[in-house]
């Protein structure tokens, strides 16, 4: 292995040791409840596109309906605590677990799709799914679930005093699914995926089983989407279908990646960070304006980056760097 290439990767896990450390240290200096409140969600956020990253950046199947895995955490560790007393740590397994088994089910028919036939494929079935729910009396229908309280405690994962503890968890989560990309990314199946997106035919021929690496990515992807999921249940304590199942979700996992660099390793962190706070600040504090200014402030950045640097704002910092062939 390129000596320059193995320094890298050394270098990314320092760099990555300490950036968790100084967010660990960030509630010693920040008290306020509702910056608290946007740091749980930009952690939360970049979890959930390092996840969509998997599959739709390196492996180049675009996805606009992670919703649907998203939404499957949630009802299956809301549920499970709520019909049957499973403990949300059970639940959040089984979520991500189930949502695997589902992405590979799905993934059998729709991975024969390319291109924009594979997007729409997977915008429908979230919203098929998201009607299936909105009609599922068991499940709560379209009023949804209030998770109940029981007190403060780790082993129940719910907390009403502070926000602290879904911040370290989502700080937690956010660093798995950061090192779970850096591993893969010099595996052999990270590889694989880099192969699929940028010729299948040439990977084919060279001996990589397109649709396995296709159903492997989508299977891991799930997992930590599920968990993303599971999380925003315990964090919220109530959910419905359009809280946890809409479009809007499907977005905001794609963006943050698209936006600092798709198929790269910090690109939907350094997404996240920028967007999500923006999404919070421009909603809460000229959200009310009733004209839309909110949305107008946060579209109009949005193009702005995607006109100015197409590979995202990750390209700012480091150029595009070739990985040694094995």
């Amino acid at each position: 292995m390129d000596k320059d290439f193995a320094s890298r990767r050394r270098r990314e896990l320092i760099v990555a040791a300490v950036l968790a450390l100084l967010a660990a240290l960030a509630p010693l200096f920040v008290k306020d409840v509702y910056v608290q409140n946007i740091m749980v969600l930009t952690l939360m956020y970049a979890a959930l596109s390092q996840s969509w990253n998997i599959l739709s950046g390196y492996c180049g199947q675009i996805s606009l309906g992670h919703a649907l895995y998203f939404g499957l955490g949630a009802y299956t560790t809301a549920l499970m605590f709520m019909k049957f007393g499973i403990l949300p740590w059970f639940g959040m397994l089984s979520g991500g677990v189930l949502s695997a088994l589902i992405a590979m089910a799905l993934g059998y028919p729709c991975f024969r799709l390319r291109g924009h036939y594979f997007v729409i494929a997977t915008i429908v079935i979230a919203e098929i799914a998201l009607l299936l729910f909105q009609n599922w009396d068991w499940a709560g229908a379209a009023l949804g679930i209030d998770i109940p309280i029981r007190r403060d405690s780790w082993l129940t994962f719910q907390f009403t005093r502070s926000k602290l503890p879904y911040f370290y968890f989502a700080l937690v989560l956010a660093a798995i699914a950061w090192f779970v990309t850096w591993w893969l990314e010099d595996s052999k199946w990270g590889y694989w995926w880099r192969a699929v997106k940028d010729n299948p035919e040439a990977a084919e021929s060279l001996g990589v089983v397109v649709f396995n690496s296709k159903m492997g990515a989508a299977a891991v992807s799930a997992f930590l989407t599920a968990i993303g999921g599971s999380f925003y249940a315990q964090f919220v304590s109530y959910i419905d279908p359009e809280s946890v199942m809409g479009f809007q979700f499907s977005l905001l996992m794609a963006l943050p990646a698209v936006l600092g660099g798709i198929g790269t390793l910090w690109g939907p962190l350094l997404g996240a960070v920028i967007l999500i706070p923006l999404t919070e600040l421009t909603r809460s504090y000229i959200g009310g304006s009733g004209r839309g200014v909110d949305l107008i402030v946060y579209g109009s950045l949005i193009v702005a980056i995607s006109l100015a640097r197409p590979q995202g704002l990750v390209s700012l910092f480091s150029r595009a760097k070739k990985v040694p062939a094995r």
